[in-house]
Order: C-alpha cells, then structure tokens, then sequence
C-alpha cells in the first residue's frame, strides 16, 4: 500500500514537471512569435505606404496644373478630396494629407501620413505603426515635354472598333498633357497619321524641299496615250505633259536611302534624284494631314477627329516625321528650345499591323531592316520611344516593335480595341510622373 502511494507521489512530480516545461517552452516562444509578427504587420504597413505614394504622386500632379492660380485652401482641400478618391486601404487609419506651393520655384508639396493597427505586436506592446510618404512636383520649374504622337491610320484600323478606340485615347492624351502644362511652352505635342505614306498638305507644294521627280514621272498625259509614265513617254520620243503641282494631294513617301533613317534637313532646291528633298506622291490612300509640335490643344483635336482608316502599313515613314518633327531648323519648324529647361522628348507609335508596303519594298522582312536603322538613330539620340501593337487579328508579336521601345517596359502588346484606352492613360501617366522629385 506504501509503495502505491509513493508511486502515485512519483507520478503527480512527473506530470508537474512536464506542465512547467511547456510554459518555460511557451514563454520562450514568444520572442519568436513576435518576430515573426511583426514581419508581417511591416510588411503590411509597407504594402499602404507604396499605395499611398503612387496616389500623391498622382495628387501632386494634378494640383500642378492651376497651383499658381488658388489659394493655399483651395489647394488643400483639392488635394485632400483627390485623394481620398484615389487611396483605397483598409488597413489606413488617421490618414491626413497636407498640400503646400512654393510660388518662387512653382513647386507643389504633397505630404501624407497614416497608422496602419498592428494585428502581432500588438502583444509586444505596440499598437500601431506610423507609415508617411511625400511627392514634389516641379511642373513650371525646369522640365518641359515633347510628345510625338505616331498613329497608324491604315485600312486595318477600322475593324474592331480600333479607331475609335484610338481617338478616344488620344483625346484623353491630349487633355492630361494639357492638364501637365502650368506656364505656356511646358508641353508641346506633334501627331503623325501614317499609312503607305505621309500628308504634309497641299499647300506646300510650292515648298522648295519636296522631290517631284517621281511624281511627275506619273502625273500627266503622253501625246501617245499608250504611254503611262513620262519615262516611257519620253523614250517614243512623244511629248509629256506634266500636271500642275497644284493637283497634289500633299502625299509624302519615303525619302531617299540613307535618308530614311535620319532627320538630316533638306538641301532646298535638290533637282535630279529626290535625294534629300521629300518625294512627292499621289496615294489615292493618302491619311490625314499631320500636324507639328503646338500647344494649341484644339487644333491638335480636330486632327485626331479627322482621322479615317485608309492604306497600308508603313510604319517607318510615321515614326522619321515623328523624329522630324520635334527636330530643331526641320521643315515641322517646331519652336525654340528656351535656356535653362531640360526638355524630355518622347514618341509614341501605336499600329494593328506588320509593315507591308513603302516606296521602295512589298515585303516586311526588308521594311523592318530598314526601320530597326531608324529606331536605333532616334534612341540615339536621346529621345524616348514607346511602341504599342494592337493585335487583334491575331498577328505574330512584332520583334521589331519590341526592338523599337527604348526597353521592355514601352513595348505594349493589346489584343484589343478597349485597351488602347487603358495603354494611353497608362502612358501619359508615366510621361507626366517624369516631372515628379522625390
């Protein structure tokens, strides 16, 4: 009976032990735990502050617009209402943004702060964790924009609701690069309608820089109406008569080879071979006319609302008069660059199709070659070039677009209409965030 009741003594020992192994286990699990914890509370609070960066980024930009034009209220509770439209966190409390201008540097201040609740420190005595972001934007201050819009305005364009889709882009472009521009001369934009060829206007067929050789060849009557071309005409030894230059529709092809690949000015007057000069074509399929570099935000709508879906696809003639037009002493004349600006100069060059067709080749292995020359030249030269192929026809993803964009991240591949939209808004974004000091 003794030894049962030692026995039962030993064994209440044994279990008490056990039990204050587990709680010296547990309290030294804790350290462990809390660690562990607030990783993740961190990694949270660092998740709204990301967030709430991008969403005064933003803020900043669009106070930039009219900042010299408010008062500080104003200003703060503009700033305030956007944002609390745009940042979306559950886990954000206590947010406060203050907005403050510097009108000397025309510099905009947008700070924010917030307290994200700890789920895991909590235990270790902390309740929240601070989380502050700030974003400056110097619209006015020393950085100007450029912007080359290239657009395809080929036949293909008019399927899918891709046109459309196009002008809606652009014009939203358009007002958010208006919106960009605090003091006249900050933004400038140049829009480039390309199929086969370019249309530069009628009115200059007068311009000592176009080529008509070419056009002439074609363009008038043969006292031999057998004979179509001048050429051949001419080799009868019947008599040519050449149409007007005023009959010209101000259809421009592919210059001469190498100048198809660089923005060298014309050598005015060039007789002979095109050369230099811009040869003059007649294109039945001749898209919109362009426009050069300007400010005048309505002018540069209506060409977007003029664009109709005609011709094929020459993508390289688009994208050396978009390099030409923001090209200072070029024929787009765009205006002088002012001392003490840095100026940022990007082209856009959006098509649905592969190259098909230009003054010279039927076939596109032999148009991207001479493209890929021309893109290099216009990276070269420090101008930044974003490409996007809207592949609705399911097309091969274009290599050379892809070589085009100044890296991975400006090659956009959409396969469909809808998200030209989207891709615009998303680079006009980027553009603009350029001008954002952090």
């Amino acid at each position: 009976m003794r030894g049962t009741t030692i026995f039962n003594h030993l064994r209440r020992f044994w279990r008490a032990r056990d039990g204050n192994v587990a709680v010296i286990f547990a309290l030294c699990s804790i350290p462990m735990i809390g660690s562990i914890g607030a990783a993740i509370d961190y990694r949270r609070a660092s998740v709204v502050r990301t967030s709430m960066q991008q969403v005064l980024d933003a803020t900043a930009l669009m106070l930039a617009k009219n900042a010299g034009s408010q008062t500080a209220d104003q200003m703060q509770k503009l700033g305030t209402r956007f944002f609390n439209a745009q940042f979306k966190s559950k886990d954000a409390k206590s947010v406060v943004v203050t907005v403050s201008y510097t009108e000397g540097n025309s510099t905009v201040v947008v700070n924010g702060a917030a307290t994200v609740k700890t789920t895991f420190m909590k235990l270790m005595g902390f309740k929240d964790i601070d989380v502050g972001a700030a974003s400056t934007a110097m619209w006015g201050a020393k950085s100007r924009l450029r912007v080359a819009l290239v657009l395809d305005n080929t036949g293909s364009m008019a399927s899918a609701g891709k046109m459309r889709a196009l002008q809606t882009a652009a014009k939203n472009l358009l007002a958010k690069l208006n919106s960009a521009a605090t003091t006249s001369g900050d933004v400038y934009v140049s829009i480039i309608p390309f199929a086969k060829d370019v249309n530069v206007g009628s009115g200059n067929s007068g311009a000592n820089w176009v080529g008509w050789h070419d056009w002439e060849d074609v363009n008038g009557s043969c006292s031999d109406w057998m004979s179509k071309t001048q050429t051949k005409c001419q080799a009868k030894g019947e008599t040519w008569t050449a149409k007007s230059h005023s009959t010209w529709n101000g259809c421009i092809a592919d210059r001469d080879q190498n100048y198809d690949t660089v923005n060298t000015p014309p050598i005015p007057g060039d007789t002979g071979s095109p050369s230099t000069l811009f040869p003059a074509d007649q294109d039945g399929n001749c898209p919109v006319r362009m426009i050069g570099m300007t400010n005048n935000w309505t002018n540069l709508n209506s060409v977007v609302g003029s664009m109709s879906p005609t011709g094929t696809t020459n993508q390289s003639i688009g994208l050396a008069w978009g390099w030409l037009s923001m090209t200072q002493g070029s024929i787009l004349n765009p205006p002088d660059l002012s001392p003490g600006y840095t100026y940022a100069d990007h082209i856009l060059l959006l098509t649905d199709g592969l190259n098909t067709q230009d003054r010279f080749y039927k076939d596109q292995a032999s148009i991207d070659a001479r493209q890929k020359i021309l893109c290099n030249n216009i990276k070269a030269a420090g101008i930044t070039l974003w490409t996007i192929q809207v592949n609705t026809d399911g097309d091969p993803t274009s290599t050379l677009l892809q070589q085009c964009a100044t890296d991975p991240s400006k090659f956009f591949l959409l396969t469909s209409a809808d998200q030209i939209i989207s891709t615009f808004d998303a680079i006009s974004f980027k553009i603009t965030q350029l001008h954002i000091s952090k």
